[in-house]
């Protein structure tokens, strides 16, 4: 009898010692005699990648989070060799290699400093059931170290000491500590002696993340399968990091139009067509800015995916059109699962065509959703891409929807144990077959690129607008996103604020929540509160299951009404402000929201912040989170800032009490900002805008701002046509100078702009515009100093004498 010992206790297996190194142009090979290789790239001077093999060679490059759009080549690369390492050399970077086991360590070239190096470093354990390995890697965690990242996690910003896993997965309801969740991003940041760098574990199957848990001083990470594959970037700024991990994966394929970015209203469900058009009407009667409506499961035919319900919705072509003449732009729900339904033309033209993802031994995978049972089509196949977003022809080109929303792409599977696909499906993975492990990760993301290839197509000259629950890392080079179903609670107030920030330093700005709360019904003290951080949510959209009533901005009383029609109105008027930081996200990956930390990384108080945020460059924002606040302690970070409210000038680096009642909440401008302002709209595009109010928030020194605007959608700015204004203001005692210098070919369609001066330390006694004195009227409304000019102005010179008021 042959004993059988234990082979899933094997242990893990480590490199040997170097024996083979060799140069390939930007790629270096160190070979351990145990057959393991380390490829290292040298992808930019700060950023390089890490692949290993342990059996002698590789398996075909292929990611689906890598754009192909990166920004790649270095200044320098030299190879070094002593008694016990290999040194790799950039301008930026030296990485050492030790020849006993392959370890590395990476230092700042310029000061020496050690950045990250590996604790136990690359090992891996065999896997029995599954076959290749389960593989990880273990780095030491450095005193005082912080982490940030990894995507949706619901939880504290700061990472330390906590331990997640990367497992895309419907959560209805989830909570503070619900892992995982929707959205697997393993990408963190790390920060210490005052140095950022950043890892990416480009790996899609099942993966963990550990920040000091276990250990207290090593961080590891690990996958169920796969190769040890990673990308090291150095800051040493934070923002760098975020920046060049966008570009490795991606920035936003284009700007959003924009009306994605003005006010939604969506509900599970609005229908039949009556209920929509009073909901709409209810808005416009009301005068509450909103620039789309939503359509949940209900408007199909039994839930059957690019279908309509005809007695709910008799001609979809006309309500759509009816709505669009009132400024709403109708987006519409398409979920994976598709409808065993031999009249069906959809199912019939998959299964005909063989679209549908297989079980290991060729049976369809079959999973229960709202229509009932169904096949599911195989996203990771371009050719059923293609089909997928042929689809879309006659929602967008003919009924005019202008922009679709994927749900249930984790994919999720009701009534099954781990509520999705089993491990044994089959996926093409674009030419690389693989099971539903690898796959499992990527399959909403790739949904989701299918629908924006159709949005693309069919919208055309428009820009596509599309939404999704799941995500990998790189999907927000197509899609927006939200995140998930939440709940009417004051603790996922406090989430969906962290999820914002947390998405938007891994790479994915276009993000909001369901503001009130998807599951259970909201009080209007909630709603009102949610509605506040909402504004400076970059998606801001208001969805509810609607099995607990009416989530409207008008269903609570008189007073919520006011309030948050109030707050959206601010938003409308922000709308060039959050229009200009999404041109800096689409064009440099800039964060469109910043942590604290993200904001001023050398200041240590900043390294533990959760509810304080930097929305664009220049406002600060701090939500109210808890019930009959009328106030509350907030961190104003360093500078100083002036209450959006009052004026008032506050000193940051310090924590403060900031009153804000109910009709209020904390937001401030950084001194010497310039914020463009639109006059207050129902809906984008439903104001010829001939006149943008400037607000100038006087600095004793220098300030930069950017103003961006274009034609608000279609594609002609990518040809130059648009408008980048730099304003450079510079106060001194008894003067004020604002530069402007303009490129693009855009002719605005406004012509002057309403300068409004805040916190001016002199009254006005000369107006230069161009270096010739103008006879200015001066206008004064509630303390603020104003004036017209040509929006064409290169220098405007204000000259005082030191106020008494």
């Amino acid at each position: 009898m042959i004993v059988n010992t234990e082979l899933e206790n094997k242990g893990n297996l480590f490199p040997s010692k170097i024996i083979d190194f060799k140069k390939d142009v930007d790629k270096l090979y160190f070979t351990a005699d145990n057959d393991v290789i380390l490829e290292l790239t040298v992808v930019r001077d700060s950023l390089l990648r890490f692949r290993y093999t342990t059996v002698g060679n590789f398996n075909n490059d292929f990611s689906y989070a890598i754009t192909q759009y990166a920004s790649i080549g270095y200044n320098k690369l030299e190879i070094g060799e002593t008694k016990t390492s290999f040194e790799v050399l950039t301008s930026k970077l030296r990485c050492e290699i030790s020849k006993e086991d392959m370890r590395t360590s990476i230092y700042d070239a310029k000061d020496g400093t050690l950045i990250n190096h590996d604790e136990n470093g690359f090992h891996w354990e065999e896997s029995y059931e599954h076959g290749g390995n389960i593989v990880k890697m273990s780095k030491v965690s450095n005193d005082g170290e912080s982490y940030y990242g990894l995507g949706d996690k619901p939880n504290h910003l700061n990472l330390k000491g906590k331990r997640f896993s990367n497992w895309v997965t419907d959560s209805y309801a989830y909570g503070k500590d619900t892992d995982p969740i929707y959205k697997t991003i393993p990408f963190y940041t790390g920060l210490h002696h005052g140095k950022a760098y950043g890892i990416f574990f480009d790996n899609t199957f099942k993966s963990s993340f550990d920040f000091g848990h276990e250990r207290r001083n090593v961080t590891s990470f690990w996958a169920q399968g796969g190769e040890m594959n990673y990308y090291f970037f150095y800051g040493p700024k934070m923002n760098d990091v975020v920046e060049s991990y966008t570009d490795l994966t991606g920035k936003p394929h284009h700007l959003p139009p924009l009306w994605a970015l003005g006010f939604h209203q969506c509900k599970w469900s609005y229908y039949p067509e009556s209920k929509v058009k009073e909901i709409t009407s209810t808005f416009r009667k009301l005068q509450i800015p909103c620039d789309a409506i939503y359509l949940d499961i209900d408007y199909m035919e039994g839930f059957r995916c690019f279908t309509w319900n005809k007695a709910y919705f008799p001609d979809p072509k006309r309500m759509v059109k009816e709505l669009l003449d009132d400024g709403f732009k109708t987006v519409a729900i398409i979920d994976p699962g598709i409808k065993i339904d031999k009249e069906y033309s959809v199912f019939k033209e998959a299964l005909e065509k063989d679209y549908f993802c297989k079980r290991a031994d060729g049976d369809y995978m079959k999973g229960k959703v709202w229509p009932g049972e169904c096949y599911f089509p195989d996203f990771t196949n371009p050719e059923v891409r293609d089909w997928w977003s042929g689809l879309f022809q006659e929602l967008i080109e003919d009924v005019g929807i202008k922009g679709v929303w994927n749900d249930m792409n984790e994919p999720a599977v009701m009534e099954v144990p781990n509520k999705t696909f089993p491990d044994d499906v089959r996926h093409d993975y674009d030419g690389n077959p693989c099971s539903h492990r690898k796959a499992h990760n990527i399959y909403g993301m790739q949904m989701a690129r299918a629908t924006y290839q159709g949005l693309k197509k069919y919208s055309y000259p428009k820009r596509p607008f599309v939404i999704t629950r799941a995500a990998y890392s790189g999907t927000q080079r197509y899609t927006s996103t939200w995140t998930g179903d939440n709940v009417a609670t004051w603790e996922h107030l406090w989430i969906a604020n962290l999820q914002a920030q947390r998405m938007a330093m891994s790479g994915f700005s276009f993000v909001g929540s369901d503001i009130g709360g998807f599951a259970e019904q909201p009080q209007g003290e909630l709603f009102t509160r949610w509605i506040q951080l909402g504004i400076f949510h970059p998606f801001f959209r208001v969805h509810s299951s609607g099995d607990h009533g009416d989530q409207e901005p008008w269903a609570f009383d008189e007073d919520v009404t006011a309030i948050v029609k109030k707050f959206i109105e601010i938003r409308y008027q922000l709308l060039p402000y959050l229009y200009t930081a999404f041109w800096n996200y689409t064009d440099h990956g800039t964060p469109l929201l910043k942590s604290l930390v993200l904001y001023d990384q050398d200041d240590v108080q900043t390294h533990y912040r959760t509810d304080e945020f930097i929305f664009g460059e220049q406002i600060l924002a701090c939500p109210i989170l808890e019930p009959n606040a009328k106030g509350r302690r907030m961190y104003i970070p360093r500078g100083n800032w002036y209450n959006f409210w009052t004026d008032e000038v506050v000193k940051g680096g310090k924590e403060m009490w900031v009153d804000a009642d109910i009709d209020s909440m904390p937001f401030f401008v950084k001194e010497g900002a310039i914020i463009p302002k639109y006059p207050i709209q129902q809906y984008v595009g439903e104001k010829e805008i001939t006149e943008i109010t400037l607000d100038v928030y006087y600095k004793d020194g220098k300030e930069e701002s950017d103003f961006y605007s274009d034609a608000n959608d279609g594609f002609d700015y990518t040809k130059g046509r648009y408008s980048l204004r730099n304003f450079k203001l510079t106060g001194k005692g008894n003067e004020l100078i604002i530069n402007q210098h303009k490129e693009g070919k855009f002719i605005t369609p406004y012509s002057t702009f309403n300068i409004q001066f805040h916190g001016l330390p002199f009254d006005i006694v000369e107006v230069q515009l161009d270096n010739e004195t103008i006879a200015h009227k001066s206008l004064r409304v509630n303390n603020i100093e104003s004036i017209t000019v040509d929006k064409n102005f290169s220098e405007l010179h204000l000259k005082g004498i030191k106020s008494h008021s």
